[in-house]
């Protein structure tokens, strides 16, 4: 044990490896806030830490679960996730796939779910109709995976648990909103077509003609996606818009800046960031080149479940008053995350400053309050999931959905009249 504590002053102030990535504005913060402790205090803390390590090697029975680079990385995990429920320690397996993109969407196309989180552990946030998972409900929560509890698993590693070859099976222990017990469920993986828009069309009956569309998720391809559909609906003469991101947990920056584009004139300030010292980043802006002017009424619908990017979206439209916001007040992560590679092949996701829309607010912790508020019920969200599945009900279900309409989807087409 010795050998640690004269690596400990080479460990404490070496300088930052040169393999870091860059962070955006405003991350240079050396002069923020002041540290609560020394950087002498690090001496005892990690002495004691190499103690507990070494204690663990020398008297715990299964030795297979011993090794360093092991245990290290257990705790790593401790410690990052002891700071905020974004930042993350990201193991081997998991730091290829997530470089460069620190807002990776925690989606498992093979079975058609999206992942949220919120205070009780993680949550279906997104159901893909078609897909193996499409009979479960959206919002409901995952509490095991293969057997093994998951409320304290951090994304990444939740996320690798759950990426199995097309034809391997995960069994998934879930609570549904609607129901008072958790069920247990058993899905096979399989290929499927992974789309950022899940629904298009002209509502019927509507005057003037309403479009509707459901974006379930940000990703590099959803800013193309989401025109194609624009100009279908706009060529089959839609008025007004009603965009849906409720259940959407968000994801790429650069998409939602080119999605707001789309309703935006060029050139427009839509997002800045803020570090640790209160500094802002430079604004970012929409594209400088717009191939449609769109000019119609639009309402964007939210709830709890909505987060990041989709609150970065509501309330850059809400703020510029382009769109009128309806449903919930959003999920509240507007914080910015860096992925920072370590030794190893690891990497840290940690949290570097807080996202602002136009007029200054963040949707941090506070969420992104709608115009127009209707509390989505455990009954209106089940009935509302069922809707997301039409092609694939059964008659009983079918049945709920007889003469029902979306209150919030009846909200917006009032608001956009």
């Amino acid at each position: 044990m010795r050998f640690i504590f004269l690596l400990l002053p080479a460990l404490l102030f070496a300088d930052e490896p040169e393999s870091e990535v860059e962070a955006p504005a405003p991350a240079e913060v050396a002069e923020a806030s002041p540290l609560p402790d020394p950087d002498e205090a690090a001496y005892p803390a990690i002495e004691r830490f190499v103690q507990v390590l070494e204690q663990v090697r020398q008297r715990h029975p299964d030795v297979d679960r011993l090794a360093y680079e092991r245990l290290v990385n257990h705790a790593l995990e401790g410690m990052l996730s002891s700071l905020d429920p974004h930042s993350s320690f990201i193991h081997p397996e998991m730091a290829g796939m997530m470089k460069d993109q620190p807002d990776l969407i925690p989606h498992v196309p093979s079975l058609g779910i999206t992942l949220g989180w919120r205070s009780d552990g993680p949550y279906l946030s997104n159901v893909l109709p078609g897909s193996a998972a499409s009979a479960l409900i959206a919002g409901s929560s995952l509490l095991e995976v293969d057997g093994n509890p998951v409320k304290d698993v951090d994304p990444s590693q939740l996320l690798s648990r759950l990426t199995r070859a097309p034809g391997e099976s995960s069994t998934l222990l879930l609570k549904s909103p609607a129901e008072a017990r958790p069920a247990e469920v058993t899905l096979v993986h399989r290929s499927v077509e992974d789309r950022a828009v899940t629904h298009s069309s002209i509502l019927p009956d509507t005057t003037p003609k309403a479009g509707y569309i459901r974006l379930a998720s940000f990703t590099d391809a959803s800013p193309r996606e989401l025109e194609a559909a624009l100009d279908e609906l706009e060529d089959d003469g839609m008025e007004r818009l009603i965009l849906d991101l409720r259940g959407n947990p968000g994801g790429s920056l650069p998409a939602t800046v080119r999605i707001l584009g789309l309703f935006l004139p060029p050139s427009t300030a839509v997002v800045t960031t803020q570090g640790r010292a209160g500094e802002n980043g430079e604004p970012l802006t929409t594209p400088e080149r717009q191939r449609r002017e769109r000019n119609y009424p639009v309402a964007v619908l939210i709830d709890r479940m909505s987060a990041s990017a989709s609150e970065l979206t509501a309330g850059a439209l809400q703020d510029l008053e382009r769109a009128t916001i309806i449903g919930e007040t959003s999920y509240g992560k507007g914080s910015v995350q860096n992925i920072i590679p370590m030794g190893g092949g690891t990497a840290l996701r940690l949290t570097i400053a807080t996202y602002h829309t136009p007029s200054g607010q963040t949707p941090h912790l506070t969420g992104i309050q709608p115009d127009v508020e209707i509390e989505m019920s455990d009954s209106l969200r089940e009935k509302f999931n069922l809707s997301m599945r039409k092609d694939t009900l059964t008659p009983e279900e079918q049945e709920t959905l007889t003469d029902w309409k979306d209150p919030v989807i009846e909200a917006a087409l009032e608001a956009t009249k």
